[in-house]
């Protein structure tokens, strides 16, 4: 049996525990943000949310990608009302926001944190200050707020930085502590707007933890939109495409990712994806090209090995992935099979009867 490397790629991302998910996945299903045929339009020609309907489940982490210009931050904003939709209904928990008075949607926006691109943070106040800038407009107790604050800096992991100004922070640093303000007035969802397109990709896999991390403690539901692939596959349990105002694709992520129908889709997942094209190699080789996807534990299992091993099969890896999705593992390989085509089918029965995808390369 002839075993040959080429372009295998071994990726590294922002991990969890993957008993998050499973508890996730054993909680009742709650719906706790409900946007119902979202349209927003500026004027009479520019039509930037069309018809746009989605729940984001209590607990979860959804996020929206889309290109710039695409609609996302507009439909974000619709959530909380920082944009009013033209037309539609916007639900957090059981709260219709679309009809409240002024004062009403006031206090609701208590419970929906938002954290910003670019910070937004008080250039006069320090660390502490503008974490608890948001419980003193809520006329909080003095002490409350202290303890409150503390908590907080302890949660982002600013506890030694806590009296100094913004303009000595990092990026990264800035953005803990406009997350930490978010999470003040304790709400029950947290927008991010394009959070850590403005960070380095070390301290963006930093942020990104973090927000997983706060979201499995606290049990926060978060809503994000980005235009990067690499942030929805690291901590999404779902995603939405959205390309010209509307969504053209949505699902869980690893269904997503693995199998993406949309050309808007495609050309994102090529973003993370391997540059190289094994379709090229279509009529420049001897053997057959297949292509496998496998998902979850059953990925770090020699199941390849041992579904060949009892024939004449040969095989070559021309191209492979093994990274994880939020907490969940998962592999994509295109393999060049030679032998015959009885005992290739054979070999490719025995993996989709563990639970592989697999099938001939078009």
């Amino acid at each position: 049996m002839q075993v040959v490397l080429f372009n295998f790629e071994d990726e590294h991302d922002v991990t969890g525990d993957s008993s998050s998910n499973r508890i996730m996945e054993q909680q009742e299903v709650i719906p706790l943000i409900e946007l119902i045929d979202i349209r927003k339009s500026y004027g009479n020609s520019v039509e930037a949310v069309k018809n746009i309907s989605l729940t984001v489940q209590k607990g979860e982490i959804f996020g929206i990608i889309g290109h710039s210009g695409a609609g996302k931050s507009t439909l974000l904003r619709c959530v909380n009302l920082l944009e009013r939709p033209t037309f539609g209904s916007v639900k957090v928990g059981d709260v219709e926001l679309t009809k409240l008075s002024t004062n009403q949607l006031q206090k609701e926006r208590r419970r929906i944190g938002m954290i910003f691109q670019h910070f937004n943070l008080l250039s006069m106040a320090t660390v502490r200050d503008n974490i608890a800038f948001p419980l003193e407009l809520a006329k909080m107790p003095r002490a409350a707020i202290k303890q409150r604050v503390d908590e907080l800096l302890q949660l982002v992991g600013l506890v030694q930085h806590a009296d100094k100004y913004p303009a000595q922070l990092s990026g990264g640093q800035k953005q803990r502590v406009g997350i930490a303000r978010a999470l003040a007035n304790n709400p029950d969802v947290l927008l991010c707007d394009e959070a850590t397109s403005a960070l380095d990709p070390q301290t963006t896999n930093a942020i990104l933890s973090l927000l997983m991390d706060i979201n499995a403690k606290l049990g926060i539901t978060i809503l994000l939109i980005t235009h990067e692939m690499h942030v929805i596959r690291s901590i999404c349990d779902r995603v939405a495409v959205i390309d010209g105002g509307e969504i053209v694709e949505m699902g869980d992520v690893v269904d997503v990712f693995l199998k993406p129908q949309h050309s808007i889709t495609m050309d994102f997942v090529s973003q993370i994806a391997d540059s190289f094209d094994p379709r090229e190699l279509i009529g420049t080789r001897d053997g057959r090209l297949v292509k496998i996807n496998y998902v979850g534990e059953i990925t770090y299992e020699p199941l390849l090995f041992n579904a060949v091993k009892s024939t004449a099969v040969q095989f070559t890896i021309l191209q492979g992935t093994v990274s994880r999705m939020k907490n969940t593992p998962y592999g994509q390989l295109v393999i060049e099979f030679i032998g015959a085509d009885t005992e290739i089918d054979k070999v490719l029965d025995e993996l989709r009867g563990k639970g592989l995808e697999a099938g001939d390369l078009k």
